[in-house]
């Protein structure tokens, strides 16, 4: 297949010199952007595989020129920041991106996480398209959720958390298989975003539809019965 093409939106010259060299070493094809504009034109091009994109940039921010590429393209992102901040995460994730890492980050884990996303990125999925539990139904194809036919507006890893617990329903899942699965990685034990996540979908299904679909298992994890 080649080798992929990763981009790296950076401003920090420093910093994207590094990350050219040790990608470049690991046999990945590399190309920089500078700024947030320069860094949407060339993430729109069909030949990147996967973005490494900076939260903090000049010209477009980070979250903007993830915003925009989500309206066209399904490209991994891994978003960097200074920043240690869960509702940083959250916005990130929430605008599309598959990842996110704050600096300083040990370089090995970097490269895990592109080796996970490309994966994922290009491995065959043949499972069912869509799902059903009661009143709910998840389509994958469209992205689409509906409670007693009703649409649903859910972010992509909210959607991403839901599909997980649909399709191992009945099952009680720890929140560390969780991360495993619908972020791709291990969190290093901050489990306390899928808890936030957790809350974002029961407020958009259990509690306006007053129903209890996803039950805590304390000191496990979470469930969807049938």
């Amino acid at each position: 297949m080649g080798k992929k093409n990763i981009l790296i939106v950076e401003d920090e010259q420093k910093i994207a010199r590094f990350l050219e060299l040790e990608l470049k070493y690991e046999g990945y094809d590399v190309t920089i952007a500078s700024n947030g504009r320069e860094g949407f034109e060339k993430g729109k091009s069909p030949d990147v595989d996967l973005i490494i994109l900076d939260l903090m940039l000049p010209g477009l921010s980070g979250i903007e020129v993830c915003r925009r590429l989500r309206q066209t393209s399904d490209v991994p992102i891994i978003m960097l920041t200074a920043k240690d901040d869960i509702s940083d995460k959250v916005t990130g994730l929430d605008i599309g991106a598959d990842d996110y890492m704050t600096k300083p980050f040990a370089v090995e884990e970097l490269l895990a996480r592109i080796r996970v996303l490309l994966k994922r990125k290009y491995q065959k999925n043949n499972d069912e398209d869509i799902l059903e539990i009661g009143k709910l139904k998840l389509c994958k194809n469209n992205y689409k959720v509906e409670y007693d036919s009703e649409n649903i507006e859910l972010t992509k890893k909210e959607f991403e958390l839901l599909e997980y617990l649909m399709r191992n329903k009945n099952i009680v899942l720890s929140r560390e298989k969780i991360l495993d699965n619908v972020w791709g990685y291990d969190y290093y034990g901050d489990t306390n975003i899928i808890d936030v996540y957790i809350r974002y979908i029961r407020s958009k299904i259990d509690q306006k539809y007053n129903v209890s679909l996803i039950e805590t298992v304390r000191g496990v994890g979470y469930i969807i019965r049938d």
